[in-house]
């Protein structure tokens, strides 16, 4: 039987429909509950909805995926790039990510949730609203089923899942699986100082163990302000050392150059960030339809 269709069935029933596998709910929350509090703290997302959608996504870690591909969220493959499985879904033979370990799947939810700015609002609420958060995911469109929001709140509360949400707010943020050395043991008690471009643009780089939902917090923003600001791309799931991050809006043009010519070969949003140029008005500027178009080594672009 598909997982879909328990999406229909009544809550109590998901236990029996998957009684033949190695958990039960209650294992799969003493297994994860840890990992769920973990990503909260470093990523703001609340532990009972990773958990429920773990559960849920899972079948409690019972699901052809969870086993065979240490998928326990049901991520698709989209712009993945690492090992893929195949399983009959909306369609036949649909491409899903697999994973070295199952922890490996639960740090990439997060980096899918708080890297796609279709979710960027979800990040706005109180990290204890359990219920506006599964019902954003529904809205944003996370799953298909109409249902997805009650199923999600049904399991949290069936189960205390908000329980570890509380747990989750009491500890401070850490940069986890991160040698910190000095430098970034001060980024955790104060706000590191922001550059300023020739735009007057306000801006940091980032360092190792930085992530969307570290970044936002600590300079007061919202993810969604973050994603607005920098124009991310929707294939850019983590934060990488060296990257530039702006604070603020980036000017609609140079105040200092009238063109530059590429050096090598590189996306036309690597020059939008590179110069703190909107990369709408850049596109514009210079009759560039998509936003992943790659410019050639030696070309030319107008920046005002």
């Amino acid at each position: 039987m598909k997982l879909v269709l328990t999406f229909l069935l009544p809550l109590y029933a998901i236990q029996f429909t998957f009684g033949n596998g190695k958990f039960t709910v209650e294992e799969y929350i003493s297994n994860w509950n840890e990992t769920a509090i973990e990503q909260m703290v470093e990523h703001g997302i609340p532990a009972s909805i990773t958990l429920a959608q773990g559960i849920l996504e899972s079948s409690y870690g019972n699901s052809m995926l969870a086993r065979k591909g240490n998928n326990h969220f049901g991520i698709k493959c989209h712009d993945w790039t690492g090992p893929t499985i195949q399983k009959d879904d909306d369609k036949k033979n649909e491409c899903f990510r697999k994973y070295k370990s199952a922890k490996d799947s639960y740090q990439d939810h997060s980096a899918f949730l708080t890297s796609r700015s279709r979710y960027s609002s979800l990040f706005s609420l109180d990290q204890t609203d359990y219920a506006s958060w599964a019902k954003g995911l529904k809205k944003a469109g996370y799953a298909t089923n109409p249902k997805y929001d009650k199923l999600l709140i049904d399991l949290i509360e069936k189960y205390n899942l908000a329980h570890y949400d509380q747990q989750g707010v009491l500890i401070e943020p850490t940069p986890l699986n991160i040698k910190l050395d000095t430098e970034a043991m001060a980024l955790q008690t104060k706000k590191r100082p922001a550059l300023v471009n020739s735009n007057r643009t306000k801006y940091i780089v980032a360092q190792s163990g930085d992530t969307y939902y570290r970044v936002a917090s600590e300079f007061g923003l919202t993810i969604r302000q973050l994603h607005r600001y920098n124009d991310f791309p929707k294939n850019k799931s983590i934060l990488e050392s060296g990257d530039l991050i702006y604070l603020m809006r980036k000017a609609k043009k140079s105040k200092s150059q009238e063109k530059i010519k590429v050096e090598q070969e590189k996306s036309i949003w690597a020059v939008s960030q590179e110069c703190g140029i909107k990369l709408k008005s850049l596109m514009e500027r210079n009759n560039i339809s998509s936003p992943d178009a790659l410019l050639a080594s030696g070309e030319v672009i107008i920046l005002r």
